[in-house]
């Protein structure tokens, strides 16, 4: 077992331990090597200053995605290659993106520069045809208050492809490859005088640890209770880190589901359903930014148990069913059985979600999904909906609806659902069934909104979907 963690930063090799791995990413980044390109200012994965490369081996190579250094612990990064944008240069030179950067006038205080010319370097190595859109969505997760973004996407636009250097040839994967494939079938424990960090490397493993320390934090992507940790001094003293598990970052389809392991990122789980379950594709696309759904997981996001979370009403209208591991075996629970109040689950303490299966709609079934927030890409949720359908010519043959942001946690509405089976559909009827809706939630105010506020959101959703019926925006299952 290692009691160190081994990485490589900007093609230079480092082991680290005892306290220095329980910093964040981007302090060990700036204050332990003097990367100080890479900028620390939200602390919580909002602006994307301190946007780095983490590259992980698969399939034999280093597949590199932009995350937010901010909000990823160090031990997190282990058997990880980083670039940071200190790294991005050609031959000593700035890089074409770079180059394009200053030529364009891309930047004034140059706060965001760094994380923009990351994000950018990723998208121009994996993309082969760029384009305007190709290059907004790349920097969807970096903010400039200064600039303007019209500059920085011209600079996008001016990249001369001939001059990029493929990241693979810029930092050539073989020897660390090598050690990663090696180390990566080894655990890690490192401890301190007040702090435990265990990167089990397979599931027995986690699982003996989780049966012997049944306080330990798990962390899968850590885009939550890493801003924890940042805004509100929250220091667990034990915690158990997924990411070296091989094969729990697997998603694979059968004949009706989908099986999702807990370290599967948002972002290749949104890859995976794009053709086979749009409705979910535009709801992981709108979750957050790239940084954010290329660590955050599903796992993490059921987990976190937020009445807010974007993904379990989708979950709970396909009754998704989380797969849950311990010394003593594997058992499964069905999400609409999951979550027993506020934070609170059907989950003894020394269990672990592993994984999560989908079932896929079936034929001739509708799934329409809704989440209202402020902002489009980057923002909390202030409500979301989710129903699952199938109609008979104009009537309603059988409907699931669970809303989220309208009670401590997301709920089923079974009166609703109850009153529309069967039902024409009439604006009438939708009306009252939002009349129905609204005796089964008990919405609160916070800052995102009114408990009015919500209570009319809920009866919006309802017409929402009526016009959206009856304008045949929503296609029925193919499958």
């Amino acid at each position: 077992m290692r009691d160190y963690l081994h990485l490589f930063v900007n093609g230079k090799e480092h082991k680290i331990s005892g306290s220095e791995a329980f910093q964040p990413l981007s302090t060990f980044l700036r204050w332990g090597l003097g990367a100080t390109g890479t900028k620390i200012v939200c602390e919580e994965g909002d602006c994307g200053a301190c946007s780095v490369l983490v590259g992980k081996l698969k399939d034999g190579k280093i597949d590199y995605q932009p995350i937010n250094s901010c909000i990823q612990l160090l031990y997190q990064a282990d058997l990880s290659h980083i670039i940071t944008v200190e790294g991005l240069k050609q031959n000593g030179h700035l890089n074409p993106v770079q180059e394009a950067m200053v030529e364009c006038h891309g930047t004034q205080c140059g706060f965001c520069t760094p994380g923009f010319v990351v994000a950018m370097c990723e998208y121009f190595d994996r993309s082969k045809s760029p384009c305007a859109q190709g290059i907004k969505d790349s920097v969807t997760g970096n903010l400039c208050r200064c600039t303007g973004y019209e500059p920085i996407i011209k600079a996008g636009l001016n990249v001369d492809m001939a001059g990029i250097v493929p990241l693979s040839e810029l930092y050539p994967p073989a020897e660390m490859s090598k050690i990663f494939a090696k180390e990566r079938s080894e655990s890690v424990l490192i401890k301190t005088e007040d702090k435990t960090v265990f990167l089990p490397a397979n599931l027995a493993d986690a699982a003996k640890f989780k049966s012997e320390h049944s306080d330990a934090i798990i962390i899968a992507g850590g885009t939550d209770v890493c801003v924890v940790m940042n805004k509100r001094a929250y220091a667990p003293k034990v915690v158990m880190s997924f990411g070296n598990i091989e094969g729990l970052n697997e998603i694979s389809v059968s004949e009706n589901h989908i099986k999702v392991g807990a370290t599967a990122t948002l972002s290749q789980l949104e890859a995976f359903v794009k053709d086979r379950v749009p409705e979910f594709f535009h709801l992981l696309w709108v979750f957050g930014s790239p940084q954010i759904r290329n660590a955050g997981t599903l796992a993490g996001n059921i987990a976190n148990a937020s009445p807010i979370a974007d993904t379990p009403p989708f979950l709970f209208v396909m009754d998704a069913v989380i797969n849950l591991t311990s010394s003593k075996g594997n058992r499964q629970v069905r999400i609409n059985d999951f979550y027993k109040g506020y934070k609170k689950f059907d989950m003894q303490a020394d269990e672990f979600i592993s994984s999560v299966e989908i079932p896929l709609p079936a034929k001739g079934e509708m799934v329409r999904l809704y989440k209202v927030s402020r902002r489009k890409h980057l923002d909390i949720s202030t409500n979301t909906a989710a129903f699952k359908f199938k109609l008979n010519g104009n009537k309603i043959e059988d409907i699931t609806i669970a809303y989220g942001g309208v009670a401590a946690v997301i709920l089923r509405l079974p009166k609703t659902e109850a009153f529309l089976k069967g039902k024409q559909i009439e604006l009438d009827v939708f009306h009252q069934a939002a009349e129905l809706a609204v005796s089964e939630i008990t919405p609160i105010s916070d800052v995102r909104g009114s408990k009015e506020f919500r209570l009319q959101l809920a009866k919006n959703l309802l017409s929402k979907l009526f016009y959206e019926i009856k304008e045949g925006r929503i296609a029925a299952c193919q499958q």
